[in-house]
């Protein structure tokens, strides 16, 4: 840690976990694993509450912070998605005594994560291969993650500094690509009106595939939840199977879209709740197809590699590169 300085308390918030950790930016792996804690965000009236208890668990101090939070940030707040916390930077930097406080979104917390990922942090979906830049080599990613919803950023690294990209690209319309996908948005556009890829690839879009394949087939299949449909899959449900599948392949297409539209042939990062507890389905699915099957643009699709993230605190990971992005962006500090 360089001289006279604190750490760096980092948090990824979500609309039902809180997670801290102090992170030294002096260091080339500056996320302290030892530091890290979850609580449940319902456990405290505000963020600075459970920033405050983080800190009086650990026995430590920070002088400033980086927290990445499940919602949009506008100026000086943000609201967390799915709950009811609203988040005043300037509030919040006061009653931690902090003299800089950051917030950004989770999905660019995600993509500064990308800059620090090592080869044993991901794991590789469909035959290309990722090779890490070389320090200063300008690159282009992607990032995509279904959990209670869909984020989407970006990664641009250029002479040796990275440039998150915020995006709401989860709520995109659905671009159905068989008839069967079609039939899918009929159905759910009579539910939904306008239908986002959001509607599909996520743990409740895992509900509305498979309430529109039970439907297709005549069946009610009640109330479920995501966990209920792919442990029916696991059992060999028909319905359930397929769902698992049309869910792969709508991902696919939509993370390879997603690579046109950025331009990010360095690849995409599959990140969010999902992707780990799915990473056998993608893998023995129609997911690469899909993301390869782009027309006069599916040879180079072929090259790009998509790779599943399996860093457990890969929120942390990015508020902390970050944090040291930020530092170096500070007076007197040399780039």
């Amino acid at each position: 840690m360089s001289a006279g300085s604190q750490p760096v308390l980092v948090a990824d918030i979500g609309g039902t976990n809180a997670r801290f950790a102090l992170a030294d930016t002096s260091r080339d792996a500056p996320l302290l694993k030892d530091s890290i804690r979850e609580y449940a965000v319902a456990e405290f009236p505000s963020l600075g509450d459970a920033a405050r208890h983080h800190l009086e668990q650990i026995g430590a101090s920070a002088g400033r912070g980086v927290f990445a939070v499940a919602g949009r940030v506008d100026g000086d707040e943000a609201r967390i998605t799915n709950h009811p916390w609203v988040i005043s930077r300037s509030r919040t930097a006061a009653m931690l005594g902090f003299d800089e406080l950051h917030l950004i979104n989770d999905f660019a917390a995600q993509a500064m994560a990308i800059s620090l990922l090592q080869p044993e942090d991901v794991v590789q979906v469909g035959g290309a291969a990722w090779v890490p830049g070389k320090p200063g080599q300008p690159r282009n990613y992607a990032v995509i993650g279904p959990g209670t919803g869909l984020g989407v950023g970006g990664l641009i690294l250029r002479h040796g500094r990275c440039y998150p990209l915020e995006t709401e690209g989860g709520h995109v319309s659905f671009p159905p690509g068989t008839p069967e996908e079609i039939r899918i948005l009929e159905i759910l556009s009579e539910q939904f009106g306008r239908v986002s890829n959001e509607r599909l690839i996520c743990g409740p879009g895992l509900v509305n595939i498979h309430r529109a394949v039970c439907e297709m087939a005549g069946i009610d299949p009640g109330q479920l939840q995501p966990v209920d449909v792919t442990a029916r899959a696991l059992h060999g449900d028909p319905q359930a199977m397929r769902t698992v599948d049309v869910f792969c392949a709508v991902f696919g297409a939509i993370a390879g879209d997603l690579v046109l539209t950025q331009g990010a042939w360095d690849g995409v990062f599959l990140t969010g709740g999902l992707t780990p507890k799915m990473l056998d389905s993608l893998q023995h699915s129609g997911f690469r197809q899909r993301f390869e099957h782009k027309g006069r643009f599916s040879s180079i699709m072929a090259r790009v590699p998509s790779l599943a993230v399996m860093h457990p605190h890969a929120g942390l990971l990015g508020a902390a590169a970050y944090a040291a992005d930020a530092e170096r962006d500070a007076p007197g500090v040399a780039a």
